[in-house]
């Protein structure tokens, strides 16, 4: 059936035992779901219960390449993980660039499955002759940083992808990430589990070709795709994903100060051209990408002189304007300290805007806080409170459980919490454009715009849809999700899926040079296949209906701005959601209907 694409080996790693198996990855299986976020969901779904501790031994971390992952076609850097995210308490999807993924497949395995709970760290490094268990207990307690320079020098002359936690998964804070290369599995917490797994570190470094199906006529493609991206993602190159910044600040839809308002009056100094012109160093690119997005900046002055990383959109948008800050220097900073110690940028900001407006209503004692200044605005104070939720130190201590523990220790603080299904909101403002309200309330990890649906390009940028009706966003927003759950499931960068064909039309036969199989007439189907799937997963974990509404807040009428006086009613969201769950074949409840599941061929 596949003719190239995948190696056809999963990697089993029983931490355990300290044992690790080969398995076969059923060609079935790849039929249904291509790989990545597809069949991870499908791995999760059939071997982990409905009911287990996150961060305990029975929860598994299953990692996935994608069918084009590592070959040669645009940015073919990205893996998708599932596991159980102590952050939510649910099901947890996440992706990440970097060389891991394609380093894992030149290895010979297309997915990797952590189980169990290693008696000591450990470090596992996976190559052309096996996989090896290496002591990492010197390892434990350093950055994320350190770690991948460790594993540089010690295995100099080979190309390498590292993955690996950092302080703050260690101290179980539960917004914790996995840093790859320089990337991350960002949201939900993964990073605790795998740190709870006792395992600093991940490694691949195999060299062993992939077969491609039609070598030729593929590099014909990729030449012409590549033309068009370099061309049509220049401003990526130029500006990265912070170009988005001023952009939504002008719609009205920048969320400041914890979602109070909906405009940053300080906007000017943490725009893309100001980054740019004060702080840019260098771009920095993935695995085989053209466009190399990340924006390097560095502080070179100042009281956080010394500071290095690059912040993309979500990240400015967290440490700024729902902060209330206006000093790019400190977002970088902020953004640096999340990297070194792994965690989470866009969970920790909006917690921190959670934490200043409650400290400001006189919710939070200055005693809980050790006496910062916790207030919209302050960047000194935005910055230790990052060191304190890294190292779990007075309020930090319960910032690091995430909103699904905080609202089980102090319910009164409820209102003031931006979330979905325990997952803090993305940056936007869906009072500003009503269908990002519907992502975010139905996405399957949380209110997340990458597995919601980003409806900005259809509800701000286009003329196609009127950004206040509630009429037609279910159908948008279903076909956002189907869109981006199989090219999760491919391996590739969603900035160059447009280049390659994989809109929500499919066209183009870069898969199928690829695998042999001709997958593009099925891939909308997949998407709603894989998306169906997560549903049913969350509904067997308990979740249904009521866990897709959004907070209070987003009732109330924004205070300015040119959506001023607009919100998003129950009555309104109730006409969105029903004619969402209408077009999905998901009955009243957010169940989906077994002739839906029938026709989508699940489980």
């Amino acid at each position: 059936m596949f003719r190239g694409g995948y190696t056809g080996k999963i990697l089993r790693i029983d931490l355990s035992q300290g044992k690790t198996a080969t398995v076969d990855y059923p060609a079935e299986l790849r039929k249904k779901y291509l790989g990545g976020r597809g069949a991870a969901a499908d791995l999760y779904f059939r071997e982990l219960p409905a009911a287990l501790d996150p961060l305990g031994p029975e929860n598994k971390i299953f990692f996935v390449t994608g069918p084009l992952t590592g070959m040669p076609v645009l940015a073919s850097t990205k893996m998708q993980l599932a596991t159980r995210s102590p952050d939510t308490g649910h099901y947890l999807c996440s992706n990440s660039g970097g060389n891991f993924g394609p380093y894992l497949k030149f290895a010979g395995y297309d997915a990797v499955i952590l189980e169990g709970r290693a008696s000591s760290p450990v470090a596992v490094v996976i190559d052309d002759e096996g996989v090896h268990f290496q002591e990492a207990g010197h390892l434990q307690g350093q950055k994320t940083t350190a770690v991948d320079e460790y594993f540089k020098k010690t295995l100099s002359g080979k190309r390498i992808g590292v993955m690996s936690v950092g302080p703050a998964a260690e101290r179980g804070v539960r917004i914790a990430c996995i840093q790859v290369d320089g990337r991350s599995f960002g949201r939900g917490g993964a990073g605790a589990v795998m740190a709870a797994k006792n395992v600093k570190a991940l490694v691949s470094c195999g060299t062993k070709p992939v077969p491609v199906a039609d070598p030729g006529p593929l590099k014909e493609l990729i030449a012409l795709a590549t033309k068009d991206v370099r061309q049509s993602k220049r401003s990526h190159t130029t500006h990265g994903t912070p170009q988005y910044t001023e952009i939504i600040n002008e719609f009205g839809c920048y969320p400041t100060r914890n979602f109070q308002t909906a405009v940053f009056e300080g906007i000017d100094t943490i725009s893309s051209g100001y980054m740019k012109e004060h702080y840019f160093v260098r771009n920095q690119a993935c695995f085989r990408c053209p466009v190399g997005c990340a924006q390097v900046c560095a502080v070179k002055e100042g009281p956080f002189k010394g500071a290095e990383s690059d912040p993309e959109y979500e990240t400015i948008g967290a440490f700024g304007g729902q902060c209330g800050v206006n000093d790019f220097r400190a977002i970088i900073a902020a953004n640096q300290i999340c990297d070194e110690e792994g965690i989470d940028t866009m969970t920790a900001g909006t917690l921190i805007a959670f934490a200043m407006e409650c400290a400001e209503r006189g919710l939070i004692s200055r005693d809980e806080i050790q006496g910062l200044d916790l207030r919209f605005g302050n960047a000194k104070a935005m910055v230790e409170m990052v060191k304190h939720i890294a190292k779990r130190e007075a309020l930090g201590d319960l910032l690091a459980g995430g909103f699904n523990e905080i609202r089980g220790k102090r319910p009164e603080l409820s209102p003031y919490m931006m979330h979905v299904k325990g997952m803090a909101f993305a940056h936007y403002e869906p009072r500003g454009f009503h269908g990002m309200g519907l992502g975010f309330g139905t996405s399957s990890r949380g209110a997340c715009h990458n597995v919601g649906g980003w409806t900005i390009r259809d509800e701000l940028m286009g003329e196609k849809y009127d950004r206040f009706a509630t009429k037609g966003k279910g159908k948008l927003v279903q076909t956002l999700q189907d869109n981006r759950a199989y090219v999760d499931s491919l391996g590739i960068c969603t900035v160059v899926r447009g280049a390659l064909g994989f809109s929500d039309s499919p066209k183009g036969k870069v898969l199928e040079h690829i695998t042999g199989y001709d997958f593009t007439p099925e891939l909308m189907k997949i998407g709603s296949r894989i998306y169906t799937l997560e549903r049913l997963i969350l509904n067997r974990e308990g979740l249904g209906r009521k866990d897709d509404l959004l907070p209070g807040r987003m009732a109330e009428p924004l205070p300015g701005g040119f959506p001023k006086g607009k919100f998003i009613s129950p009555t309104m969201y109730d006409e969105m959601l029903a004619e969402y769950y209408q077009v999905r074949g998901w009955d009243s409840n957010g169940y989906p209907r077994q002739e839906t599941l029938s026709d989508l061929e699940i489980p």
